[in-house]
């Protein structure tokens, strides 16, 4: 029994969302929504996650879980939104999940941002267990600890597919980033070598797609293990774990933070709540000059 994917790219951010549905039941999942946000304006929308609604309304689908497979640096969730939008349409209110590990990423950002603990606390109404059984309708999923980028990151294996999130991108573009507090370059060699321990023509989904050159004319949503392991850029078969970390450390040294990361972490550790207040905390760098006098 495979299910159906629904890959729904989001442009701005370069994220892929999906909705994983059981044909026989119409039960589905939604894994990694994206809340639109606008830096140059401080606005947030919510046309992304609408889209996910008019697809889910479309095919008759009921959402029993919202899915985080990590909390996100690069875009903002819309796991509650969509949760409070489904509930108010009628539906079951669908729980949100994420890894069991969210407790220690909660409490580093929120001692960083200085957000209180009853924000976050709680926020998830599911913690994943590593190979934690369960099911979208008829169809058995599992959930896989996949670290490295992240400590608490989490694929979904579902069926012949497995949702990483953000530990492999596409062949062309290679890994993940290990450079966030608890990332790990080790961690996520073991990681790609859980992923290409599969069977050699299951689905890998990815989070994001960032082609190294030029825009692709359609987005890739997903490989195969066998093609990840001949032609993934940095981590194809007969690559060690030495070769591996040296290159991921170097090159992480090099690269910018994310564009949205101070107001993602904010939200997203609490599930896509906004702050009681309404007020996100940006970090300021002062450089050059004397920044004694300011």
């Amino acid at each position: 029994m495979e299910p159906i994917v629904h890959a729904v790219f989001e442009p701005h951010t370069s994220t892929w969302q999906y909705i994983v549905a059981d044909s026989s039941t119409k039960a589905a999942v939604i894994v990694d929504p994206v809340l639109d946000f606008d830096p140059s304006r401080n606005a947030i929308s919510t046309e992304s996650a609408d889209a996910l609604l008019a697809l889910v309304k479309e095919h008759g689908y009921t959402v029993d879980t919202l899915l985080e497979t990590h909390v996100h640096a690069d875009h903002l969730t819309a796991a509650k939104y969509l949760q409070d939008r489904l509930a108010k349409a009628g539906e079951k209110k669908p729980q949100i999940g994420i890894g069991k590990r969210i407790g220690e990423v909660q409490e580093r950002f929120a001692a960083r941002y200085g957000i209180a603990r009853d924000e976050y606390e709680g926020a998830f109404d599911r913690l994943l267990d590593d190979d934690e059984i369960f099911h979208v309708g008829q169809l058995e999923a599992k959930a896989v600890h996949l670290p490295g980028h992240t400590p608490d990151h989490m694929g979904y294996l579902i069926g012949e597919n497995i949702f990483c999130g953000d530990s492999l991108f596409n062949s062309d573009v290679g890994s993940a980033r290990c450079d966030f507090p608890g990332g790990n370059a080790n961690d996520l060699f073991k990681t790609a070598t859980k992923l290409f321990s599969l069977p050699p023509t299951f689905k890998i989904y990815t989070g994001h797609d960032y082609p190294p050159n030029n825009p692709r004319s359609t987005p890739q949503a997903f490989s195969t293990v066998a093609e990840q392991m001949e032609h993934n850029k940095h981590l194809k078969s007969g690559t060690s774990e030495t070769e591996f970390v040296a290159w991921r450390l170097g090159r992480d040294t090099g690269l910018a933070e994310p564009r949205l990361i101070h107001q993602a972490l904010q939200v997203n550790i609490r599930a896509g709540r906004l702050p009681k207040d309404g007020l996100l905390h940006v970090p300021v760098r002062v450089e050059g000059g004397d920044a004694k006098l300011w």
